[in-house]
C-alpha cells in the first residue's frame, strides 16, 4: 500500500474481501474497475493526513454511485453521470471518478458547482500520489 500511495502520510483501513467486492458489483450492476478493485482488496479506502476520504469505503463507493446513477434527484441539475464510477472526495464537495465505459484507466474530478469534468490523473495510483502529497484543491 505505501508504494501506492508514494510514501505519503495516509490512513488505510483493513482490505474488502472478494464476496463484499463482488456483491457491490452486483448491486451496481457492473464490474469495478481493475484498479479499483486491486486497491480496494488492499484497503477498505484511504483518507489523507486531514481524514479527507481521497478513496471513500467500497459501501459509500456504492451508496453513492447508486444515487448519482438514479438520475432523479439530478436529471435536471447535471450532466448524466452513469459513465463515471465516483470512489473520493476533496472535503469540499468536488468528487473523484474513474470512466468506466471506455476501459480507461484516468481519473476525473467533478466540480460540484459547475458540473464540470476535468481531467486530473491517467489512473489511481497517480491520483493518490498527487491527492495525499498536495492539498484540498491539488488538481487546479
Amino acid at each position: 500500500m505505501r508504494e501506492i500511495c508514494g510514501g505519503a502520510p495516509a490512513e488505510c483501513r483493513a482490505p474488502v474481501d472478494a464476496a463484499a467486492l463482488r456483491e457491490a458489483e452486483r448491486r451496481l450492476g457492473r464490474a469495478l474497475p481493475a484498479q479499483l478493485d486491486v486497491l480496494l482488496r488492499e484497503t477498505d479506502g484511504v483518507a489523507d493526513a486531514y481524514g479527507t476520504d481521497v478513496v471513500w469505503p467500497l459501501a459509500q463507493i456504492v451508496e453513492q454511485n447508486l444515487m448519482f446513477w438514479s438520475g432523479e434527484a439530478f436529471a435536471g441539475l447535471y450532466m448524466p453521470f452513469d459513465s463515471l464510477l465516483f470512489f473520493g472526495d476533496n472535503g469540499g464537495g468536488d468528487q473523484f471518478a474513474l470512466v468506466v465505459a471506455s476501459g480507461r484507466d484516468d481519473v476525473f474530478v467533478w466540480e460540484h458547482e459547475t458540473d464540470s469534468r476535468v481531467w486530473v490523473a491517467d489512473g489511481l495510483q497517480e491520483y493518490l500520489r498527487r491527492a495525499l502529497a498536495g492539498d484540498g484543491d491539488w488538481w487546479r
